[in-house]
C-alpha cells in the first residue's frame, strides 16, 4: 500500500469512526467504564452512618473528635486494544474481511477514549506479539494506531491468544481497560485469561464471518487453511463433514463465551454482516 492510498484509508476510517464515537459512544463509554481507583481528596467531620474504615485516626487524635477521609474517583483511564492479526482474520464472504471490521471497532473505541482524554495503547499479535505501542494521549497518536491497524503485515500467521493475555498482564502495571479483538479460533488460553481478568477490566470481542458457522454444499473443493497454509480437498457434499465443521465452530464459540464469563470478563459477539454499532452500544448500556 503506497503512502497516498494509506492516508486516504486512514482518513476514511477516522471520519467514520470518530463520528460514531462522538454521536453514539462518547457518553456510553464514559459511564460504562469507571476510574482506575479512588484518590484522597480531603477530610471532614464524621457523620452518622459513615464507614468506620475511612476514619482518619491521625486527624481524629489531633482534634479529639472523629474525622473521615473523602475520596474521589480517578476518571483518567488507560485503554489497551489487543488485536489479532493472524491469517484467519483475512477472511470475509460479505462486504468486509474480519480484520477490516476489527479495525473499525478498534478505531471507534479509541476515539471514544480520546473524548474522555484517556490514554490508548495497541498490541498486535498472532502466534507471537508482533507490535506494541505504549498508551499515550492525543489525535496524532490515535492516527498512528489506525495506520498500524490498516497496514501492518505480521511475521507469523497462527494464533496464540494465551500469549497475548500473558503479555498484557506483564506490560501494564496499573489497571487498564483492555479489549481483545479476535475471531478466537484458538484454545487453551483460560489460565492466562484468568490472570489478566483479575488485573484489568477485560472484554473479548469475537468477530466472525457467517460462512464460518456452516459449510456450504458445493461438492468437492480445495480449501486453504489461512494460518497453517495447508491446502486440502474437502467433500462439502458429505453431511458428516458439514456437521463436524459446524460443531467445531460451535465449540470454539462456547469455549470463548464460557471462559470469559467464568472469569468475570465482558463478552461481545460481532458477525461481519451485522451492525457492530448496536452490539457495542448494548454492551456499554448493560455495563453503565
Amino acid at each position: 500500500m503506497d503512502a497516498k492510498e494509506l492516508l486516504r484509508k486512514v482518513r476514511k476510517i477516522e471520519i467514520k469512526t470518530r463520528r460514531l464515537s462522538a454521536d453514539i459512544f462518547g457518553g456510553e463509554y464514559h459511564s460504562a467504564f469507571k476510574g482506575r481507583g479512588m484518590t484522597f481528596s480531603e477530610v471532614r467531620a464524621y457523620q452518622y452512618g459513615d464507614d468506620v474504615r475511612v476514619i482518619d485516626w491521625n486527624v481524629t487524635a489531633r482534634y479529639n473528635e472523629p474525622f473521615v477521609k473523602v475520596f474521589e474517583e480517578e476518571r483518567e483511564l488507560t485503554l489497551l486494544l489487543v488485536v489479532d492479526v493472524s491469517g484467519s482474520e483475512v477472511f470475509g464472504t460479505v462486504n468486509q474481511f474480519k480484520r477490516e471490521v476489527i479495525t473499525e471497532i478498534a478505531a471507534t473505541l479509541a476515539f471514544s477514549a480520546l473524548q474522555n482524554n484517556d490514554k490508548v495503547g495497541l498490541v498486535l499479535f498472532a502466534e507471537t506479539i508482533e507490535k506494541y505501542i505504549p498508551p499515550k494521549r492525543g489525535r496524532f497518536h490515535l492516527l498512528r494506531i489506525i495506520r498500524e491497524l490498516l497496514e501492518f503485515e505480521p511475521q507469523t500467521t497462527k494464533t496464540n491468544i494465551g500469549h497475548s493475555l500473558e503479555f498484557i498482564s506483564s506490560v501494564l502495571k496499573k489497571r487498564a481497560i483492555a479489549f481483545l479483538l479476535s475471531d478466537f479460533i484458538d484454545k487453551d488460553y483460560e489460565r492466562e485469561l484468568r490472570i489478566a481478568a483479575k488485573k484489568h477490566d477485560l472484554t473479548g470481542i469475537r468477530v466472525y464471518d457467517p460462512r464460518e458457522e456452516s459449510m456450504p454444499h458445493i461438492g468437492l473443493t480445495l480449501a486453504k487453511d489461512a494460518e497453517t497454509r495447508k491446502i486440502t480437498w474437502i467433500n462439502t457434499a458429505s453431511k458428516a463433514n458439514r456437521i463436524q465443521y459446524g460443531r467445531y465452530f460451535q465449540n470454539l464459540e462456547k469455549q470463548f463465551h464460557l471462559a470469559f464469563q467464568r472469569n468475570s470478563a465482558g463478552v461481545v459477539h460481532c458477525r461481519t454482516d451485522q451492525s457492530y454499532v448496536k452490539k457495542l452500544l448494548n454492551y456499554f448500556k448493560t455495563r453503565g
